[in-house]
């Protein structure tokens, strides 16, 4: 198979994971691992991370409205200091930087696909500066901006429009299987981030070259 384009997730693919950021909260605050995971997916698409993502909360609204969907499930948390475990964590991976290089030197194009949110200042993705890597990719999608969200099918044709591709013709990496699914039944080849060494070598066989030396070593 001859791909023309490969779109990253930003948390936890491109950049460190916010899952593990907020494993590290719940095993800090004395909550169950997924808790939070939980109250996101059955409070989907009608709840507070929902309306975050979809751009139609700033964070000062979400924080007082998703304690009450975490309350209402039976745990008490504060989502401002979450937040800021998961700003912290989210720092880019050389690794991935790297084999984004790669990638875009053999003429693929590259796009990014990510759920994110607008502080109440309106700027998407400054929590952790997403906006700086704008500049490595041919497109650049967020859910905050477009009104759409991860994993709805609607983002996923999206971005193979804007990159002038058919779904058949990229590949899709992203950290969470349930964003995986609809992507490969719309079309596209799908690597689930676990390990991000890992990750980059089945992208590479994928692909049919390396990724350069320095996919080898991840942050």
């Amino acid at each position: 198979m001859s791909y023309r384009a490969v779109v990253f997730d930003l948390g936890g693919v491109i950049l460190g994971s916010p899952i593990h950021a907020i494993h590290r909260y719940e095993q800090h605050t004395g909550l169950e691992k997924d808790a939070i995971n939980r109250v996101v997916a059955s409070t989907a698409p009608t709840g507070a991370w929902s309306k975050l993502e979809r751009g139609e909360f700033g964070v000062e609204e979400f924080f007082p409205a998703f304690e009450d969907d975490c309350r209402k499930a039976g745990y008490e948390i504060s989502a401002r200091v979450m937040f800021e475990w998961m700003a912290e964590e989210s720092q880019p991976r050389p690794a991935m930087l790297a084999a984004i290089g790669a990638i875009r030197a053999r003429g693929l194009r590259v796009g990014a696909l990510t759920n994110n949110w607008a502080h109440d200042d309106g700027d998407a993705g400054s929590r952790d500066g997403t906006r700086a890597l704008n500049d490595l990719f041919d497109v650049f999608i967020e859910s905050s901006v477009e009104g759409i969200r991860k994993p709805d099918p609607k983002i996923y044709r999206l971005a193979c429009a804007r990159l002038g591709v058919e779904p058949n013709e990229a590949v899709f990496l992203d950290d969470i299987g349930a964003n995986l699914k609809p992507a490969r039944a719309l079309g596209l080849t799908t690597i689930k981030v676990d390990d991000p060494a890992t990750a980059l070598a089945a992208l590479a066989e994928t692909l049919g070259f390396p990724l350069g030396e320095e996919a080898g070593s991840t942050r």
